[in-house]
């Protein structure tokens, strides 16, 4: 056997050997890495049983547990942290705790933890028609229509439906018992919309001067449609209602028709044409005369 090609095989062997070892080795120490990982918990605190919005935390709805792995971004690790504070979105058991889904510190718990700064939570009565038949649940959008007799708009067209507000965040949907006139209790369809100051205003306003419908949209549609409204009168002819603020100008009137007498119009005969005179030159010797005819006279 050639001695170049034996060197060449060993030297290929004692390769293959360490490069074998070297993988064996990385291999066998993965598991002990990944076992390591797992050994590392933290503290982290966890609902005890399933927390409702607007419940206020207390020690026995919380508790702290070793949390394996990576810890959820904003986390709560700490039980003191979170007693006393509101929730502001359902959380489960054994769900970790975290910032974003708690009312801040001081602000307590209920529907008024949940509304922003700088908003307002309007309620307005509804019933189950109006309402969407029961499908508006918080976190739904919707829409605001009115429908009323609109002082800026001829009489004539009845009553005006338009749209007042769009895309309106539900905060909650529920009932309340009022009582009617003889003291009976009714049972009433009550929602809380989550508005600006301005659109308060006009909530109220026209809960007490209109009918109030909500449309229910698409949670990702935030797109604002601008309708011109209709009325009574423009739903039998298939016109469009334009809603500009001003009264509705009446067509003018058409010009009065000239009276014409059927009489035939008296004319006065033409005047007669005049004649020429016509003169005739006589010369006697050295005289010289001129006679005129047609005038009535001569010369």
């Amino acid at each position: 056997m050639n001695k170049r090609f034996l060197g060449v095989l060993v030297f290929a062997f004692v390769v293959a050997s360490v490069a074998s070892l070297l993988l064996y080795k990385t291999l066998a120490n993965r598991p002990q890495a990944a076992k390591a990982a797992a050994t590392s918990t933290t503290q982290v605190v966890l609902a005890a049983h399933n927390l409702e919005v607007g419940s206020v935390l207390k020690e026995e709805d919380v508790k702290l547990t070793a949390w394996p792995g990576t810890v959820p971004q904003g986390a709560v690790v700490k039980a003191a942290d979170v007693v006393g504070r509101g929730v502001i979105s359902p959380m489960y058991a054994q769900e970790p705790l975290v910032e974003s889904r708690l009312a801040p510190k001081g602000a307590g718990g209920g529907l008024a933890s949940m509304i922003p700064p700088g908003m307002r939570a309007v309620a307005v009565r509804v019933n189950e028609v109006v309402g969407v038949a029961g499908f508006v649940v918080p976190g739904m959008r919707v829409d605001v229509l009115i429908s009323g007799n609109s002082p800026a708009i001829d009489s004539h067209l009845g009553v005006v439906t338009r749209t007042l507000l769009q895309n309106l965040e539900v905060l909650s949907a529920g009932q309340d018992f009022k009582k009617d006139a003889e003291g009976k209790p009714v049972i009433v369809q009550v929602v809380n919309m989550l508005v600006t100051p301005e659109q308060a205003e006009q909530l109220s306003l026209a809960s007490s001067n209109t009918s109030i419908q909500l449309i229910l949209r698409n949670p990702l549609d935030h797109i604002l449609s601008k309708t011109p409204g209709t009325a009574v009168a423009k739903l039998f002819d298939g016109g469009k209602l334009q809603l500009d603020g001003a009264r509705s100008k009446a067509a003018p009137a058409p010009a009065p028709r000239r009276q014409v007498s059927s009489a035939p119009l008296m004319r006065d005969d033409p005047p007669a044409p005049r004649r020429e005179a016509f003169v005739m030159e006589i010369i006697s010797g050295t005289k010289k005369a001129e006679t005129r005819f047609g005038d009535g006279g001569g010369k």
